[in-house]
């Protein structure tokens, strides 16, 4: 799942051949909102639901046909950006919905990453690199710090592992601890 990076499809695919790369759903409907008037952004996040709640690639082009042809003449800028993301929209809607819920966005990511970026900063420097990855751990553990969060965790991501085992097949393994 890429936020639009420029060139980080590009640089996956490289190091990884076999990587399917998606665009963050949340970070496309987002981008969508800077050519749009606050008055109307309610309606234009109804008008894109069916897009890509949508169950085929052909469901999702005719959807999309719908909304470029409500919101298109007042936001074309929104319509382009949409057409342009395309490819890398896609394959979003290959998955069940189960793993679409947990890939619909790279949130998760992104805040873990702040929270690392915020304790590096305020450390400042690392003696060696065994401090650098002991105050990472820390940072992790603190995310959950009495680890009641496991069981929600389970609760969420058991479908999308079961469904993720059958997607991928053959490149899916299941660790066992």
């Amino acid at each position: 799942v890429c936020d639009g990076l420029k060139g980080l499809p590009e640089a996956i695919n490289t190091t990884w051949e076999q990587t399917v790369v998606q665009q963050c759903i949340v970070h496309l409907i987002r981008n969508s909102f800077r050519y749009a008037g606050r008055q109307h952004r309610d309606a234009i996040v109804k008008s894109l639901k069916p897009v890509y709640t949508a169950p085929s690639e052909t469901a999702a082009k005719d959807r999309f046909e719908e909304f470029a042809a409500e919101w298109g003449g007042r936001y074309p800028a929104i319509v382009q950006l949409w057409r342009n993301s395309w490819a890398e929209f896609v394959p979003f809607l290959e998955y069940d919905v189960e793993i679409r819920r947990v890939i619909c966005t790279t949130n998760a990511i992104e805040s873990i990453n702040a929270r690392y970026r915020r304790a590096v900063q305020a450390r400042g420097h690392f003696p060696n690199e065994q401090a650098a990855l002991k105050c990472l751990y820390l940072v992790t553990r603190s995310l959950d710090p009495t680890g009641g969060g496991r069981a929600r965790w389970v609760m969420r991501w058991k479908p999308a592992l079961n469904a993720f085992a059958i997607t991928f097949a053959g490149r899916f393994e299941r660790t066992t601890h």
